[in-house]
C-alpha cells in the first residue's frame, strides 16, 4: 500500500464517533424551532394580518402587498431574537441544487449611521442574474435579469444567522427558471381538476391536496478517503476500482446494527431537520455496504420538495462535521446497488379522506377505483415523459442495474386490486365488486400475535407500483430534485381527471344516471390503459420485449428519452394544464442535453487524469519492477531453471504492457472523439454523440484499469480500493 494512502487509511480505522448531545426537550417540543410557522405567525403578526397570510397559504388567496411589511417586520423580529443577521431568497434553479443570495438587515439611516431593516418588498421580490443560471437560452447573457418571488404555502426557516426565504424563480419576461414554479401550477391542475371530480362522490369537499412522502437514500465515504480519490471529488462516483471480494453478497448489511460513528451522524442530522420541520422518522442501513435511508412523514408535495432539496443540503453539512462526506450520485460504486429517492404520491382531501384507499362503502370504494384508473391511464398516455422527468445522466447508471426499476414505466397494483379491476372490465352490470380490508394471518407461535397483511403486496422491479393507499414512483434518483417527477405526475394526473368529468358529464346529459355513467367510462379506460400494468418481474428479457408488444417507451438512450418533453401530446399537456408553455419546455430540454454532455465531459476528462496521472505510471513501474527481477533471474540460475521461474514473471508483464497499451490508446481516441463532439453546435445532437461515442469508451478503459489494480501490488496503488472505501468506518 502506497504510503499516502496507508496513512488514509489508517487514520480512517481509527475514527471515533463524535459524541452528539440531543436537546433535553423532547422532538415534539424542538420540532420547528427555526420555522417561521402558524404558531409563530400568531404570536409575532397582527390579528387582522394572520388570519390574511393564512388565507394565502390554506386557500390559494392572492397575496396582499399591503400586508407584506407588517409579516416582514414580524419576520425580522423572530428571526433577529434567532440572532440572525440576514436574509436570502432562497430557490431550486434548474442546477439540481438550490441558490442563494445572501444580504444583511442593515440599510443607511440617513444620518451616516446604518440601521436594520427588512420591508415587504425585500421579502416579496429580489431580483437575481437571471443568464447565470442555466436557462436553455430563455435568456441572454445581456438579458440579465431574474426575478425571484416568495412562496408563502412554504414557511420561512433560519440556518445559522440567515433567514431563508423559499421562492419561485422567473425570468424579467415571465418564463419559470426553476423547479417551485411549475411545481406549483402543476399541484394547483391537480387538485383543482380533482376537486372537480371528488365532487361526484361528496360535494362538501372544499379542498385537494397533492402528499408527497420522500424516501432518501445515501452513501457515506470517510473524508480523507474521498479526498485521495479525484473522481469521487470531481463527479460524485468511481469512475474505476474493481470490486471487494465482500460487498453485498450475503445481505448482511441491510437492516443491520447501525456503526457507532454513522449513528452519531444520523443523530446529528435528525436533531438539526426537525429544528427545521422536517418530520424525519425513519433510518436504516441500506442494501450495500456503507449506505443508508432516511425517509420523514408523508407532507403536502410543495413542502416535501422543499424539506428533500434541505435536508440534502443538511447531509452534505453535517457529515463533514462527522469526518464523512455523503454521496447522493445515483451509482457511486460499480458492483453494489446504486440509490434512489422513492417519491410516494397521493391524494387527499381537506377532511383527511385518502383518494387512493379503499373504503368501506360502494361509494367510497367507486371513488378509489376512479381515482386509481385515472392515475393509471395518465401513467399510459405519459409513461415516456415520466421516465424523461426521472432521467440523468447519473440516473442512467442505476435503472434497470437489477437493484433498481428498469427504463421502461409500468405499473403494480398486486392481486386483489387487479382482480377488481378485471372483473369490472368484463362484467355488463355497474356494480362493484366488494374490496377487502386487511387480512389476517396466524402464525402458530403462541407469543405472536395475529398479523394483519395488506391488500397489495410490493414489487421492487416496479417503477410505479401501487402499495395500499399511495402510488410509489421508485424511478427518481438519489440526488434528483423531487419536483421533475411530481411536476409531471400531478400535470399528467390533472389532464387526466379532466377528459374523464368531460367524458362522464357528456353521458349524464344523455340522460344516464351518474354512477352508472362514472362505472361505464371507468370501464372503457380500464381496457385502454392495460399495457401499463405488470406484475411480473421487470428485470426480464421477456418483459423488455412484452412491453415492446404494448407500445410502451422502452429507449435507453438518456438524450432520445429527453425527447418526450417536446412531443406533441405532452405540449398539450403542459398548456392545457397551464403548467408550461412551449417555449419553457424547449428550454429545459436544451438545460437537459447541455447538462448531460457536461457531466459525460468532466467523467471523460477526469478518468483521462486519472490514468496518465495515477494508473499507466504505477503500472509501468511495477512492470519494471518484474522485469528486473526478470533479468536478475537470468544471472542468479541456470538458462533452463531462469526461463522456468520467470515464465510467470513474462506473463505478467506481458499482460500489464497489454492493459496499458490499451487504456492509452482508447484515452487518445476518447480526446478525439470529445473534440469531434464539441463541434457539434445543436445540444440534442451533441449529447447524443457523447452519449453514442464516448460514454462507452469510459466503460471499456474501467475495465483493463480494473485488471490491473488486481495484477499491480498493493504497496504501489496510490488509490484507495473497493474493500476501503465501502467497509472502513
Amino acid at each position: 500500500m502506497s504510503k499516502l494512502r496507508f496513512r488514509v487509511v489508517e487514520k480512517a480505522f481509527h475514527k471515533k464517533p463524535i459524541e452528539v448531545t440531543p436537546p433535553s426537550e423532547r422532538p415534539s417540543e424542538y420540532f420547528a424551532k427555526y420555522v417561521f410557522n402558524r404558531e409563530k405567525m400568531f404570536k409575532y403578526l397582527p390579528s387582522k394580518v394572520y388570519a390574511k397570510l393564512i388565507d394565502v397559504i390554506d386557500n390559494g388567496a392572492a397575496l396582499d402587498r399591503s400586508i407584506a411589511d407588517e409579516v416582514a417586520a414580524g419576520m425580522k423580529k423572530w428571526a433577529v431574537e434567532l440572532g440572525v443577521t440576514h436574509y436570502t431568497h432562497w430557490f431550486q434553479p434548474l442546477t439540481e441544487g438550490t441558490a442563494e443570495k445572501h444580504d444583511a438587515f442593515v440599510e443607511h439611516d440617513g444620518k451616516g449611521g446604518m440601521l436594520e431593516e427588512f420591508s415587504g418588498k425585500l421579502l416579496v421580490q429580489q431580483e437575481a442574474d437571471g443568464s447565470s443560471f442555466p436557462n436553455g437560452g430563455v435568456r441572454n447573457t445581456f438579458e440579465a435579469r431574474g426575478y425571484s418571488a416568495w412562496d408563502p404555502s412554504s414557511p420561512v426557516f433560519v440556518v445559522d444567522d440567515t433567514l431563508c426565504i423559499p421562492t419561485v424563480f422567473i425570468a424579467y419576461t415571465g418564463e419559470s427558471l426553476d423547479y417551485k414554479a411549475p411545481l406549483l401550477k402543476a399541484i394547483q391542475a391537480v387538485t383543482k381538476s380533482a376537486l372537480d371530480v371528488m365532487h361526484y362522490f361528496d360535494p362538501s369537499v372544499k379542498k385537494i391536496i397533492s402528499y408527497l412522502g420522500w424516501e432518501q437514500e445515501y452513501f457515506l465515504v470517510d473524508e480523507g478517503l474521498y479526498a485521495a480519490r479525484p473522481d469521487l471529488l470531481l463527479t460524485g462516483r468511481t469512475l474505476m476500482g474493481h470490486e471487494a471480494s465482500k460487498n453485498q453478497q450475503l445481505e448482511d448489511h441491510y437492516f443491520g446494527a447501525i456503526p457507532p460513528r454513522v449513528a452519531a451522524f444520523m443523530k446529528d442530522l435528525e436533531i438539526q431537520a426537525l429544528e427545521l420541520g422536517i418530520p424525519v422518522k425513519t433510518r436504516h442501513n441500506e442494501v450495500a455496504p456503507n449506505q443508508f435511508e432516511l425517509a420523514p412523514i408523508y407532507e403536502e408535495c410543495n413542502l416535501a420538495v422543499d424539506h428533500n432539496m434541505l435536508i440534502m443540503s443538511l447531509m452534505r453539512k453535517i457529515a463533514r462535521n462527522h469526518g464523512f462526506r455523503v454521496l447522493l450520485h445515483e451509482k457511486p460504486f460499480k458492483g453494489v446497488n446504486g440509490s434512489g429517492k422513492h417519491n410516494n404520491w397521493s391524494l387527499g382531501t381537506d377532511n383527511g379522506t385518502l383518494l387512493m384507499a379503499p373504503g368501506k362503502t360502494s361509494e367510497e370504494n367507486l371513488r378509489f377505483i376512479t381515482f386509481v384508473v385515472n392515475t393509471l391511464m395518465a401513467v399510459y398516455h405519459h409513461n415516456g415523459l415520466l421516465k424523461a422527468s426521472i432521467m440523468s445522466a447519473t440516473n442512467a447508471h442505476r435503472l434497470g442495474a437489477h437493484e433498481a426499476p428498469p427504463a421502461i414505466i409500468s405499473s403494480f397494483l398486486g392481486t386483489q386490486l387487479s382482480k377488481v379491476l378485471d372483473h369490472l372490465e368484463e362484467s355488463t352490470n355497474n356494480e362493484l365488486v366488494a374490496l377487502g380490508d386487511k387480512q389476517s394471518m396466524r402464525l402458530d407461535i403462541p407469543q405472536i400475535p395475529e398479523l394483519l397483511i395488506d391488500n397489495t403486496d410490493r414489487n421492487r422491479t416496479s417503477p410505479f407500483a401501487f402499495t395500499g393507499n399511495r402510488f410509489e414512483f421508485r424511478a427518481p434518483g438519489s440526488e434528483a430534485n423531487c419536483a421533475s417527477a411530481m411536476i409531471a405526475l400531478n400535470a399528467a394526473v390533472a389532464e387526466q381527471l379532466t377528459v374523464f368529468k368531460k367524458d362522464v358529464d357528456a353521458l349524464i346529459e344523455k340522460g344516464e344516471p351518474k354512477v352508472s355513467a362514472i362505472i361505464q367510462v371507468i370501464r372503457q379506460y380500464i381496457k385502454e390503459c392495460k399495457p401499463i400494468r405488470f406484475d411480473g418481474n421487470g428485470y426480464s428479457d421477456e418483459w423488455k420485449e412484452e412491453a415492446l408488444r404494448r407500445g410502451l417507451d422502452c429507449e435507453t438512450s438518456c438524450p432520445l428519452i429527453f425527447d418526450n418533453y417536446l412531443k406533441p401530446e405532452t405540449i398539450h399537456m403542459f398548456e392545457s394544464t397551464g403548467v408550461m408553455n412551449r417555449k419553457e419546455l424547449a428550454a429545459r430540454n436544451e438545460v437537459k442535453w447541455e447538462m448531460y454532455t457536461k457531466k459525460i465531459q468532466i467523467e471523460a476528462r477526469v478518468l483521462g487524469d486519472l490514468v496518465m496521472n495515477h494508473v499507466v505510471p504505477v503500472a509501468i513501474e511495477y512492470q519494471t519492477k518484474l522485469i528486473d527481477n526478470a533479468y536478475k533471474m537470468k544471472s542468479l540460475f541456470p538458462a533452463d531453471e531462469a526461463a522456468v521461474l520467470s515464465a510467470e514473471n513474462l506473463a505478467i508483464i506481458k499482460e500489464i504492457a497489454e492493459h496499458t497499451a490499451f487504456i492509452k490508446d482508447h484515452v487518445d481516441a476518447m480526446v478525439e472523439a470529445r473534440k469531434v463532439a464539441n463541434r457539434i453546435t445543436t445540444e440534442r445532437e451533441k449529447a447524443i454523440a457523447y452519449h453514442d461515442n464516448i460514454a462507452p469508451m469510459l466503460e471499456q478503459i474501467r475495465y483493463h484499469i480494473d485488471k490491473l489494480e488486481l495484477i499491480v501490488d498493493d504497496q504501489m496503488w496510490t488509490l484507495p480500493k473497493y474493500r476501503e472505501l465501502l467497509f472502513v468506518r
